[in-house]
């Protein structure tokens, strides 16, 4: 017998380095990564996807069943749910390549940030041109504004001069501390921002090119409905000339998203603008690549990621066929592109959300080749953005180009299929809508004629309706509000206030919700629906948190209680009955006459409209008109503009 401490533990297998081997074995010379599984084809697809829409409920099925799951991104352009080399043909080989036309790749050849040649490109520093904002009429504050933001990765600036923004005789004390050689400058205030810029930089011959004098007068004729003249552009054009790399119009194509133009119509509407101005830069006597040498665009980012970079590569093919036409040289077709973050999808409630959403559209101007991008901070919504806005605004880039590297790929999205096909139809509708301005006179004969209006005025309705629906959901606001929030409080500007009539209109997708959550948060008291549950909790809980959050987007409090027990304290005379369709086949009915006699004068019920139940005066449910809902709320809770909240005494003064 051997003591514990004479016990041997096994020995390891040996490990010798010359012991042998195992061989590799074969590498196939072709590896297929399915290659162990059956060949799929896509009408086995499409009776996958039959079968799981038969079990949602579907039974009028189209043909092919993939136009079921079809979504609109913009006028008469709609995606499929997939794509593959038959949808985009021949298309990843007729984009060409970086930096030649038709540019749909992007206007650079190299690498981001350096020029076939393989030396610095000036106007695209580090990646792309990170631009910042400024209007705030606050001389002393912009100037400090300034200041932080060039010292922390901001390469360009935007100035906005004028009444309501920066003064214009201020111009000089906002940029003295800039280095105008290093740090291009736009700005944005018709003829006298324009004067005042070129008075400020007269005799010099440094400045750092990618700066603009901004003029956009077709942009001020759609705003404000005013007519403008184009005679004077070619004269200023020449003064600029005198600046390498300074431009003199910036063809603003947000100023008709901004009105609810799908990409569609902001694509056109920018392309007939561009041909506008190089018919007046030409006809003042510029040569034709000299006149194209003088565009900027300027284009809306939004949080739809893919119709964002399909836009930008669309428009850079649609201004290359433009130069094609007008005898313009292949390098001066490069459209140059400033893409900005969009005012119509930002939100006033739940502002913190628009860093999620900016982010994203950042994203997709850095994978579209945007030449600039603008990140809207934050609050933009809610008033004169803060230092810490303006902060987050330009670390969004910095973090993308720095961190995620994203400058580093020229056209990430080039050769998918989803995307080169998403290009092609976006080019292709917009080039229609082109013509139809064009055949119409031009831009400035369409917008004084109401064409641009009517046709800007339909692409909103059509998407108010998906708005309305929340199939176009907006988080925080129609999906998921937070009613106990606390808004930060903004200075605020006449740049917030409503455009001058017989212009184009302002629009953001949240506003119709916050219209009415504005309503009856100024209430007192605060209106509510009551929710009168059937069944057991587990049974209950998903529908009444789906009408929770559907009254809570219209500012509605959410009282809940077992059966109608609960309704005479919840101090309103709106309920919903909310549980399963068992529960609603023996008791709903019941319920609802219980409620009425407890004193509601409306009843909803959550669930589809082919639930009859009597008693019931409508129905809430997934697809629903949510804002048709939650008006007839607040009709029959007299929530009126002023905040005023009639109560039940009212309503049963009213019956």
């Amino acid at each position: 017998m051997m003591s514990s401490t004479e016990q041997h533990e096994p020995s390891p297998p040996e490990t010798s380095i010359d012991a042998e081997v195992p061989a590799e074995p074969p590498t196939p010379e072709e590896l297929s990564l399915a290659g162990g599984f059956p060949a799929a084809d896509r009408d086995q697809w499409r009776e996958l996807v039959a079968g799981v829409l038969r079990k949602a409920g579907r039974t009028d099925l189209p043909d092919p069943v993939e136009d079921a799951l079809r979504t609109t991104v913009a006028t008469g352009v709609r995606v499929a749910p997939l794509y593959t080399v038959e949808d985009a043909g021949d298309l990843p080989t007729a984009v060409g390549v970086p930096g030649l036309p038709p540019f749909v790749r992007g206007a650079r050849p190299g690498a981001a940030g350096e020029t076939a040649a393989g030396g610095a490109d000036p106007d695209v520093p580090g990646g792309w041109d990170v631009r910042q904002r400024h209007a705030d009429p606050d001389v002393a504050l912009t100037r400090e504004a300034v200041a932080a933001d060039l010292e922390n990765g901001v390469s360009s600036l935007w100035l906005v001069l004028g009444e309501g923004a920066v003064p214009v005789d201020a111009l000089g004390e906002v940029l003295a501390d800039v280095l105008l050689d290093l740090a291009p400058v736009t700005v944005q205030g018709r003829r006298p921002a324009a004067e005042a810029f070129l008075s400020l930089v007269e005799g010099r011959t440094d400045l750092a090119p990618g700066g603009s004098l901004g003029l956009d007068p077709l942009g001020v004729h759609a705003a404000s409905g005013e007519e403008q003249d184009l005679t004077g552009l070619a004269a200023v054009a020449r003064r600029a000339m005198s600046h390498p790399g300074l431009r003199t119009v910036v063809v603003d194509g947000t100023v008709f998203a901004d009105a609810g133009a799908s990409a569609v119509e902001e694509l056109g509407c920018a392309l007939a603008a561009g041909v506008a101005y190089l018919r007046a830069l030409t006809e003042g006597g510029l040569s034709v690549d000299e006149a194209f040498g003088q565009l900027d665009f300027r284009l809306s980012a939004t949080a739809d990621q893919f119709t964002t970079i399909a836009a930008l590569r669309a428009a850079r093919r649609l201004w290359d066929r433009v130069g094609q036409a007008s005898g313009a040289s292949p390098r001066a077709r490069a459209q140059r592109q400033h893409a900005v973050t969009s005012d119509v999808m930002v939100t006033r409630h739940d502002p913190w959300v628009n860093m999620l959403r900016t982010t994203v559209a950042c994203f997709a101007a850095g994978v579209g080749g945007a030449d600039v991008v603008t990140v809207q901070p934050f609050d933009a919504a809610l008033g004169l953005p803060d230092a810490f806005a303006r902060r987050i605004a330009r670390n969004t880039q910095s973090l993308l180009v720095e961190e995620g590297h994203l400058a580093r790929v020229l056209d990430p999205a080039g050769g998918s299929w989803y995307v080169e096909s998403l290009t092609e139809s976006l080019a292709q509708a917009a080039w229609a809508w082109f013509t139809e301005i064009e055949r119409a006179g031009g831009l400035p004969a369409a917008l004084s004629a109401g064409l641009v209006a009517d046709r800007i005025a339909a692409a909103w309705d059509e998407r108010s309706q998906r708005l309305a629906t929340r199939t176009e959901a907006v988080t925080g606001v129609s999906e998921f509000p937070n009613p106990t929030e606390v808004l930060p409080a903004r200075r605020s500007t006449p740049e917030v206030l409503p455009p001058a009539p017989g212009g184009l209109p302002r629009v953001r997708a949240a506003a119709a919700f916050e219209e009415l959550r504005d309503r009856a948060e100024g209430a007192e008291p605060r209106p509510g629906v009551y929710l009168a549950t059937l069944g057991p909790v587990a049974r209950h809980t998903a529908r009444a948190g789906f009408a929770a959050n559907l009254f809570a987007a219209g500012g509605l409090r959410t009282p809940t209680g077992d059966g109608a027990g609960g309704f005479p304290t919840a101090r309103t005379t709106v309920a919903c009955i909310c549980g399963t369709d068992r529960e609603y086949e023996g008791s709903a009915a019941d319920l609802a006459a219980q409620l009425r006699g407890a004193g509601a004068r409306q009843v909803w019920l959550a669930g589809k409209e082919s639930l009859a139940v009597d008693g019931v005066d409508g129905h809430v449910f997934a697809g629903c008109d949510a804002l048709a809902v939650l008006r007839a709320v607040h009709e029959q809770l007299a929530v009126r503009q002023n905040g005023h909240f009639g109560g039940p005494q009212d309503q049963e003064v009213r019956a």
